[in-house]
């Protein structure tokens, strides 16, 4: 019997936190991030799920924000939340043009990553490799570095500037 209400009470979190709901998208951040209109007229900023574009500063940062604009700004798209991430942002899986998987498209497409720590679809994966393979947006770049990296590398230097003007501060 606890099974069972146990296996119901998850079956209906699952629901209510995987529920479909409709926007309009009234700004694109960058390649991964939108602010959408919900129909209460209140604004969520959304960060997609399971890609990682390019950051500002980055190669095909520009391309990425423009391909992700020109695919769903001002149109009405369906989102599943997923998760928050430590920004609180709200993640989710957002769909356009009768089911067409915006994280998809910019994978295909070759202007993200497919951000396989938080995801487990392998498909994505698969079309990573296809957009490797032809080079296909950032992979023309022989040296592109995910933007995992990139944002690692930015707090280290960042970190070791502000330990520099610590020093030199402590010297005077």
């Amino acid at each position: 019997m606890n099974k069972l209400i146990f296996s119901l009470l998850f079956f209906l979190i699952s629901i209510i936190s995987f529920s479909q709901t409709k926007a309009k998208v009234i700004g694109v951040f960058d390649g991964d991030t939108i602010t959408v209109l919900l129909s209460d007229k209140s604004k969520l900023k959304l960060r997609l799920a399971e890609v990682d574009c390019p950051e500002k500063g980055q190669a095909f940062a520009k391309n990425a924000r423009q391909f992700t604009s020109d695919q769903i700004f001002g149109k009405q798209i369906i989102f599943f939340k997923t998760d928050k991430d430590r920004y609180g942002r709200d993640i989710a899986k957002i769909y356009y043009n009768n089911g067409k998987y915006l994280s998809e498209e910019l994978i295909k497409n070759g202007l993200g990553w497919w951000y396989f720590s938080y995801s487990k679809n392998k498909y994505l994966a698969t079309l990573e490799m296809e957009a490797r393979s032809k080079k296909r947006g950032l992979w023309q770049d022989k040296k592109a570095v995910s933007p995992w990296e990139y944002r690692k590398i930015q707090r280290s230097n960042a970190e070791k500037k502000r330990l520099s003007k610590k020093q030199s501060l402590h010297l005077l």
